[in-house]
């Protein structure tokens, strides 16, 4: 069979092919795409049919394949695009970038508040941001757990009031 004979035979399955599109897509629209994409793929592929193979299910395997392929991008492609209804302003905060150079004052505020501590405080609430435990910290210097979190909690209260503009959540 020749390209021109094979191009009839594929033109004349047309409406068997928007029929079974429809029951695919459930839009007209949709199923004349699919029915398009489907011909000019077997048109492309005219290499890859055999003689003597069931056209009209050939066809149907493409149109298939096409309408999973399609579906499959589709879902792939929504799934990293965010939508408009997704964008709060809380999503807003999370995934805007931070500016360097408002990094630096925030950081020689912080280092300023630390820095006015006195030593008796400095020292127990530096290590527990550390990650020392209180009974590490009471070993450390020789003083009561008590005298630890009564010292650290003064510390946040400080670095808070100190650090009033930032409204850290302590």
């Amino acid at each position: 069979m020749n390209k021109l004979e094979f191009n009839t035979l594929v033109i004349q399955q047309a409406d068997s092919l928007k029929t079974y599109a429809r029951n695919f897509t459930r839009d007209q629209d949709d199923a004349n795409d699919l029915v398009q994409d489907t011909l000019l793929k077997a048109v492309t592929y005219f290499k890859n049919f055999k003689d003597g193979t069931n056209l009209k299910g050939w066809l149907y395997t493409i149109m298939k394949n096409t309408f999973i392929n399609n579906y499959r991008r589709v879902v792939k492609t929504n799934s990293f695009i965010t939508k408009e209804e997704e964008i709060t302003s809380a999503n807003l905060v999370v995934s805007a970038t931070s500016n360097v150079g408002e990094n630096k004052f925030v950081m020689e505020d912080i280092n300023q508040a630390l820095s006015s501590l006195s030593e008796d405080y400095y020292v127990p609430f530096t290590m527990y941001f550390e990650g020392y435990k209180y009974h590490e910290i009471s070993e450390y210097l020789n003083i009561p757990i008590g005298t630890v979190k009564t010292r650290i909690h003064v510390a946040r209260k400080a670095m808070k009031k100190t650090l009033n503009a930032y409204k850290f959540g302590y």
